[in-house]
């Protein structure tokens, strides 16, 4: 109980504390409007589903945000195209997922997802009658869990990782223990995870891989062509910096100065702030123009650097580059490489925190990748690549390689659903 109670606090606590910045916070801002009348949204909302068709089943889809949506997508759609009289309601926790997905055409219904209180559990769910719960990766919210429990609505966990340090392996970790037995199957990415699981006898479990191989395989097989990007590129190889911070440009800015050898860059920053691209723009010798602009220019491959102002675009962007950085590992956590692997090239990323992504270690593993500690590295890493036509072309097979080798955990994902869809 007083776990229980120290929990639903912290909830409290924290949209408290979001209220509090939300003048000062553009993301705080839109996670509190975001939520403002929602119970009356989705309450006209199931009205209306109710007068369409009085006996569609709803299945309940949700992401934190962008990154696990992309992961869920091909389930999403999967579900769909089995199920297709199911109504698919969707649901974030933050704005960066539900802002850039919230037209989203495979799902029929776009919320952001009530804090989790026990009321707003139990409102949700008693408004929304999910008659089946997915959740992807990481969601471990304890009202929402119990309030479908007690509903005996089927919840799963797929793309799930786990890792030994985390709580639910660690001798206080009881309550959130607790939790991992309210799913009804938890679909995990690795061998490891599997085998942490049943350490504490959690049986309902299966290896089934990581959704992102068959999302980033889609972005293949569906390419969009960029006729802006494709004018910029010219004929000329293109080093792609995706999801870059200022950690990640500290290093780059002063190789793009460096390299006069024809190659050209496109920069995809993590978060779009116009300020901090026009420092960025302003620490660069080449020439370099906004995505925003290129409608505008008339000779796009006289320039060096593209910057990409607009968010959405990115996974699109990797079909026209030789190289790619990614960012994020000089912070906090390295953000996707499987974008960049699937359409093939060599990787690089700061050595700083890689380590708990398993397809960074197993491309670095077979030579696909390769993490740096500053810019000379970098540097004496791409000469050599660039120098050497025939290594650069098997570097990216592997990358290529690597992803198409680990497709398939949709449609085990699938069977599961479709053996507890059947009771």
């Amino acid at each position: 109980m007083l776990l229980d109670f120290l929990y639903n606090l912290s909830i409290h606590s924290y949209v408290l504390l979001l209220k509090l910045i939300s003048p000062f916070n553009k993301k705080a801002k839109l996670w509190i409007e975001g939520r403002d009348r929602l119970f009356h949204k989705l309450k006209s909302d199931a009205e209306r589903r109710k007068l369409r068709s009085a006996s569609a089943k709803v299945a309940w889809f949700h992401c934190a945000s962008l990154g696990e949506f992309e992961q869920g997508r091909p389930v999403i759609e999967a579900f769909r195209k089995k199920y297709p009289d199911y109504k698919i309601v969707l649901t974030f926790f933050s704005p960066s997922g539900y802002e850039i997905r919230k037209n989203y055409s495979g799902a029929d219904y776009i919320y952001y997802l009530p804090s989790d209180t026990p009321d707003n559990a139990k409102e949700f769910v008693k408004i929304v009658k999910p008659s089946i719960a997915f959740f992807v990766k990481y969601e471990f919210w304890k009202n929402y869990l119990t309030e479908l429990n007690k509903c005996k609505v089927p919840v799963i966990l797929f793309s799930a990782i786990f890792r030994p340090n985390q709580a639910f392996f660690k001798f206080y970790g009881g309550f959130y223990r607790n939790l991992l037995h309210l799913f009804n199957h938890i679909l995990v990415q690795n061998e490891n995870s599997l085998e942490l699981l049943k350490s504490i006898n959690i049986e309902k479990a299966t290896l089934a891989g990581d959704t992102r191989f068959d999302r980033v395989k889609q972005i293949v097989d569906n390419r969009k062509t960029i006729t802006a990007v494709e004018q910029f590129k010219n004929g000329q190889q293109i080093f792609i910096i995706g999801s870059a911070w200022q950690m990640d440009m500290g290093v780059l800015i002063p190789l793009i100065n460096e390299l006069k050898d024809g190659t050209k860059f496109i920069v995809a920053p993590h978060e779009i702030h116009d300020a901090e691209i026009d420092i960025w723009r302003k620490q660069l010798t080449a020439k370099s123009v906004l995505f925003s602009d290129t409608d505008e220019v008339k000779d796009l491959a006289s320039y060096d650097v593209l910057f990409i102002d607009n968010i959405g675009m990115l996974s699109s962007l990797y079909q026209y580059a030789e190289y790619a950085f990614i960012g994020g590992s000089f912070g906090k956590g390295l953000h996707n490489i499987l974008e960049a692997a699937t359409f093939g090239m060599p990787i690089f990323f700061g050595n700083k925190s890689y380590q708990k992504f398993q397809e960074a270690n197993e491309l670095i593993h077979f030579g696909g990748a390769f993490p740096v500690e500053n810019m000379e590295e970098l540097k004496t890493l791409y000469q050599a690549l660039k120098a050497n036509e025939k290594n650069r072309a098997k570097t990216a097979e592997i990358c290529r390689n690597y992803v198409l080798n680990n497709v398939g955990a949709t449609q085990k994902i699938m069977e599961v659903v479709e053996s507890i869809a059947k009771k």
